[in-house]
């Protein structure tokens, strides 16, 4: 039986992630909340076959270390990443062992973007809710809205622009629609499309997970 540890709760909660992917009588899964600087020496313990980060600590704690990461590596865990934490270390480990997995990881190692501030949010410390919109989530529904016709391409610069400008606990759309100079029929058009599109870093972590299941158990 493999065992396999998990850090996530913030892009993809625990209960729907265990729909995904929970304990079988070929792997024990274990989820844990997203990592800081120190838990892969404690998770090393705990002998594990496959490492898999999500989400990461920014501000609120000393972030995972790239050597961390790397002594696990070198000690045969297999370390996977993606969505947040995970696809930033990810882009920045992949030639040395770490693999990356879904469009934010991608945007990273393409250098589309490349801030911690592009995946950063704030989130209640209890339940691990998201009380903010992090900007790659942004980046990603606006494209699409132009690739759509529902904005135009310097509609979309313009929304960037103000979201990058925007201290990222304070990032949310409400804020970024007022602060726009879209009109009002063409602000609704897009709320609409922003409420029925998918959030990206979520996605990021479903897929990681469904490629554990079905490549490495």
């Amino acid at each position: 039986m493999k065992k396999i540890i998990i850090y996530t709760g913030l892009s993809l909660p625990f209960e729907e992630a265990k729909k995904i992917l929970n304990t079988t009588e070929d792997a024990e899964i274990i989820y844990k909340r997203p990592i800081q600087r120190g838990d892969i020496g404690e998770a090393l313990k705990e002998n594990p076959d496959i490492i898999a980060i999500v989400d990461g600590v920014f501000q609120q704690a000393s972030p995972v270390a790239h050597k961390e990461i790397l002594q696990a590596i070198n000690s045969g865990v297999e370390v996977l990443g993606s969505s947040s934490m995970g696809a930033l270390r990810a882009s920045e480990l992949d030639s040395l062992g770490m693999k990356g997995i879904g469009y934010v990881y991608n945007a990273y190692a393409t250098g589309k973007i490349a801030s911690d501030d592009d995946v950063a949010v704030v989130m209640d410390s209890e339940t691990l809710e998201p009380l903010s919109v992090p900007l790659v989530n942004m980046d990603y529904v606006f494209a699409n809205a132009v690739n759509e016709n529902v904005i135009s391409e310097d509609e979309k610069n313009e929304l960037i622009k103000i979201a990058k400008e925007t201290f990222y606990p304070k990032r949310n759309y409400t804020q970024l629609f007022k602060e726009c100079s879209l009109k009002e029929d063409k602000k609704d058009e897009l709320i609409d499309f922003v409420n029925s599109s998918p959030d990206i870093k979520k996605e990021d972590a479903k897929e990681l997970l469904n490629y554990i299941k079905d490549e490495l158990i």
